[in-house]
């Protein structure tokens, strides 16, 4: 099958790699020119563990390429173009616009446009609205189908998730699009019927309602994690039991200094302005970002607190990213740590092992940039541990504790175990742990 590919993100890159590497044909489209050049190349320009080895790959066997010229080769067109948020919290469709209002004057038959961007509830009709407009003006008439194919990709993870999904929701009452959809995801399908079929408006409701229930366990171990500390309590204990327990399960119930990422502030903030405009309260969701939002500064209230006075204090942050495995930096937990940080006077040396160059471009107060974690140690008051990369599990303490000039140490992921730093001469604070 030839398919089309607009946008060249995550969510747009990966799809089109892992179509591809099923033996499809597929064009990314992008309007960003230099990245289409970068991509023309084999440079990528997300960090996503496997995907450069799987676009290189496919662009060698002439089953993946890149343009920014819109064409509609074959049946289908995948939209995977950003969705940012307003000012207001609503959701911003001009890159969606513009790319359907492309689109459809080179469409020359029969069509599928399946949106892959998170949009709210209702976009799909918009959507087929652009479509008709462009038919109209162009006096032509074929038959086409607006599709709701939510994506379900976690970032670290995007290629498994996409080439071994727990659901694959295909949101139309068009036959004839549910079986080529059917058709182009069988061999993501093949052990276990994963296709969930139903109506537009119940997809992209579940897109939105998926990350709100994600976000709604994270802010909640947040919220219980600071009445643990103060009880005494341990919230790492409190999550093994009600993981425990079949109904509740135990992912997504990690405590930590908060959630970022592109997805889950951006569709929270979405859901509750589409309630509102339609005269309606979503009190828990609202809870749910106030929360994450408070729990982004906590770290910054654990140090403060140590301290007294931050001024020309040395504090080291390990990892920058907004999660591990990734490079993203959207609504990164770390960029209000710094901001804190530096307005209260400390100097701060930085190091993640794969966001620097991003986080260069979002950070401009004066800071250090360090190679490594034991080069952020040099000379530090104090350790912040804010992304819990891999390599950060089995640091040799030892050598970091020489490099340092007192031993705080803030683990806001709750990476190690509070005994054990303690026993090695760290003054040690996590999140929820006596």
């Amino acid at each position: 099958m030839h398919i089309l590919i607009i946008g060249t993100g995550y969510v747009g890159l990966v799809a089109g790699a892992c179509f591809a590497e099923m033996g499809h044909y597929v064009t990314c489209l992008d309007i960003d020119e230099a990245k289409i050049k970068d991509l023309q190349e084999g440079i990528i320009p997300i960090f996503e563990p496997g995907l450069k080895d799987l676009v290189v790959r496919n662009t060698t066997a002439g089953r993946l390429r890149f343009t920014t010229t819109y064409s509609s080769p074959g049946e289908i067109c995948f939209l995977a173009v950003p969705t940012p948020e307003s000012a207001d919290g609503s959701v911003n469709l001009s890159y969606l616009e513009k790319a359907v209002k492309q689109l459809a004057p080179t469409i020359t038959g029969p069509y599928i446009i399946v949106n892959k961007s998170t949009v709210p509830i209702g976009t799909a009709a918009q959507v087929t609205e652009w479509v008709a407009d462009c038919f109209t003006e162009r006096g032509v008439s074929f038959s086409y189908d607006v599709v709701s194919n939510p994506e379900f990709l976690k970032e670290g993870n995007a290629i498994s998730d996409f080439m071994k999904p727990d659901r694959i929701i295909i949101g139309t009452n068009n036959t004839h699009s549910a079986k080529v959809l059917r058709s182009l995801y069988a061999p993501f399908n093949l052990n276990n019927e994963r296709i969930i079929l139903m109506d537009v408006l119940s997809a992209e409701m579940t897109k939105y309602a998926a990350n709100a229930m994600l976000a709604t366990r994270i802010s909640f171990m947040n919220e219980l994690s600071s009445l643990c500390e103060e009880l005494g309590a341990d919230i790492t204990a409190v999550r093994k039991g009600i993981g425990s327990d079949r109904r509740i399960g135990s992912d997504f119930l990690y405590p930590g200094c908060g959630y970022g990422g592109s997805c889950f502030p951006k569709d929270i903030k979405a859901l509750t302005h589409t309630a509102k405009r339609h005269n309606l309260s979503l009190s828990i969701l609202e809870a749910v970002d106030a929360v994450n939002h408070n729990q982004k500064k906590l770290l910054f209230k654990k140090i403060a607190a140590y301290f007294g006075q931050l001024k020309d204090k040395k504090i080291a942050i390990w990892g920058l990213s907004f999660k591990p495995e990734t490079d993203d930096m959207r609504e990164a937990t770390s960029l209000v740590l710094i901001k804190e940080l530096y307005k209260a006077g400390a100097h701060l040396r930085l190091f993640d092992p794969v966001s620097m160059d991003k986080a260069k471009k979002l950070i401009t107060d004066p800071v250090v940039w360090c190679q490594n974690e034991l080069e952020a140690s040099e000379g530090a008051d104090a350790i912040v541990l804010v992304t819990e990369w891999k390599q950060f599990r089995f640091v040799n303490f030892t050598e970091v504790k020489k490099k340092m000039n007192h031993l705080a140490f803030f683990d806001g992921r709750n990476q190690y175990n509070p005994e054990e730093m303690r026993a090695n001469g760290f003054y040690y604070y996590s999140i929820g742990r006596r």
